[in-house]
């Protein structure tokens, strides 16, 4: 696994890609916190977590759409396949290779909050609203990458690996939405618990939610799960 993740976690910095990611995230990032908290009537981080949240469904494809599919394009699925590393190895060292990238990019973009103590009125700041929903976007990032690491082992086309990922991440965001027209009680309360989303929103109030971080590690499981079982059926095919 540790072979895997140098080797794709360098790979980011010796293309374009990664900086690309890192300038789109914190250009975005640090226009977002402006727009909303720093030149913004009344201070609403919550908004911008969830705004962010929204930019990392968009964004984390771009990291995740090589990772499998780039091995198929130019052939060394195979060497991956008969190494000594296990699938499970693999698929590991891929997404923690992804994920630190985002880790990385997501505390410089923190920075901004020391703007915040420094130019907002002192009861604007909420320390456990900030460290929440701080939490609540690496763990919506990870499920994000996680999604991501799987279409990325469907197909040796990046381009769909990346616009398959976003159609699957935005559906876990707006599934939520199709409540209001939904008679079925049962169904909504089915769909509100799939959704990243309501999840998410818990944060963003300073609710530490426990339930919410053992959602974003199952489904971070049951995607690279899938991955593994994905790769498997291959190597024995």
């Amino acid at each position: 696994m540790i072979a895997v993740f140098k080797r794709d976690f360098l790979s980011y910095f010796k293309t374009p890609i990664g900086y690309v990611f890192m300038a789109a995230f914190l250009a975005a990032n640090g226009g977002t916190f402006a727009l909303m908290t720093l030149q913004a009537s009344t201070s609403s981080t919550g908004t911008y977590f969830t705004t962010m949240m929204i930019i990392s469904a968009v964004l984390t494809p771009f990291l995740t759409m090589k990772l499998f599919s780039e091995e198929r394009k130019t052939k060394t699925e195979q060497l991956l396949l008969t190494s000594p590393a296990s699938i499970g190895g693999i698929v590991a060292g891929k997404f923690f290779a992804a994920y630190a990238v985002y880790l990385i990019t997501f505390l410089i973009g923190t920075l901004n909050f020391a703007t915040l103590y420094k130019f907002s009125a002192e009861n604007e700041i909420q320390s456990g609203v900030l460290f929440g929903s701080s939490v609540a976007l690496v763990l919506a990032a990870a499920a994000f990458i996680s999604i991501g690491v799987f279409v990325s082992a469907l197909t040796e086309n990046q381009l769909i690996a990346a616009i398959g990922s976003i159609g699957i991440m935005a559906l876990f965001l707006v599934i939520s939405l199709l409540n209001s027209y939904i008679p079925f009680e049962w169904l909504r309360k089915v769909l509100s618990w799939i959704s990243i989303y309501s999840r998410f929103s818990y944060f963003n109030y300073g609710v530490f939610d426990f339930a919410a971080l053992l959602y974003y590690a199952s489904v971070c499981f049951v995607f690279l799960f899938l991955t593994v079982r994905v790769y498997e059926r291959r190597r024995w095919a």
